[in-house]
């Protein structure tokens, strides 16, 4: 499996640094914007089954529908000739550490120039994490840690690596563009089906119309991850926030459009008719 990169901050007014070496920043203090979908390129994308979950853009947000009991993974793509490092939260904690902090402050993956990865889980140490998954509030890691302001957000802050030359896209290269980016994600099937999946392949749950979606922490899974020095500019590059909500949630909030479902017994009835062209009653 391959090896995760990981940044550890340890001053909120100077470079990154892997375990205790401290670099330096040219800018006098981080500077975020506070847009809350902000991306120069950049991409954040839910993925369930490896499919990325439909988004509807409304109120200047990214908004995906959870899929109840569905573990999900987080892709994230970097467009830039340049390294970045990327503070990643999901309800509003550090997918590295569970802390809440400022983007700035937050330990954070680190993307090679046109790369991507893809955050499946919770990092629980250098060699484990455990899996995300789509669950209620009351189930959710953050209750578990008493930190249920922020439920139903994920979002990605992007610091770009200071010091270091462009890395320019060549003909044949592995490079990423964010041309190609787009292609990709305008060509990739959509994973929002309407209904609430399980966890249990080949089952099928209804939702409750008050019951909101958050993240629980899952099953344990194997992620190799190890730290390195890096210095960012403190000034972000960019930022990606997408909100998660079960289908009723979307539907009251006027983003998702209401939709038949054939498990839907009242709309089922609401559909009935009077009559049929039939000269007999059929035997049962």
């Amino acid at each position: 499996m391959k090896t995760l990169w990981l940044v550890f901050l340890t001053m909120a007014l100077t470079g990154v640094a892997a375990i205790a070496f401290a670099g330096n920043s040219s800018a006098t203090g981080p500077q975020t914007s506070n847009r809350s979908t902000w991306h120069p390129g950049f991409q954040l994308e839910v993925i369930v089954n490896g499919r990325r979950l439909e988004e509807y853009h409304a109120r200047g947000r990214l908004y995906v529908e959870a899929l109840k009991g569905a573990e999900y993974e987080l892709r994230i793509y970097n467009p830039q000739p340049y390294r970045v490092a990327v503070a990643l939260s999901v309800d509003g904690m550090n997918t590295i550490d569970a802390r809440r902090t400022t983007a700035w402050n937050a330990s954070k993956w680190v993307i090679e120039p046109y790369g991507s990865i893809t955050v499946s889980g919770w990092q629980m140490s250098t060699q484990r994490a455990r899996r995300f998954y789509f669950t209620s509030e009351q189930d959710s890691y953050g209750a578990k840690l008493g930190q249920t302001v922020n439920l139903g957000v994920i979002s990605a802050v992007f610091f770009r690596e200071t010091g270091s030359r462009p890395i320019p896209i060549v003909p044949g290269s592995k490079g990423r563009s964010s041309s190609d980016n787009q292609r990709q994600r305008s060509e990739a099937p959509s994973a929002g089906s309407g209904e609430a999946l399980s966890r249990q392949p080949g089952t099928i749950t209804q939702m409750p119309e008050e019951e909101y979606a958050a993240t629980g922490i899952g099953r344990s899974v194997h992620n190799d991850v190890r730290w390195v020095q890096m210095d960012l500019d403190s000034r972000a590059a960019g930022q990606v926030t997408v909100r998660y909500e079960y289908y009723p949630a979307l539907v009251r909030l006027g983003i998702a459009p209401r939709r038949h479902r054939p498990h839907d017994a009242l709309s089922n009835r609401e559909g009935a008719t009077g009559f049929e062209d039939r000269r007999f009653s059929p035997e049962p």
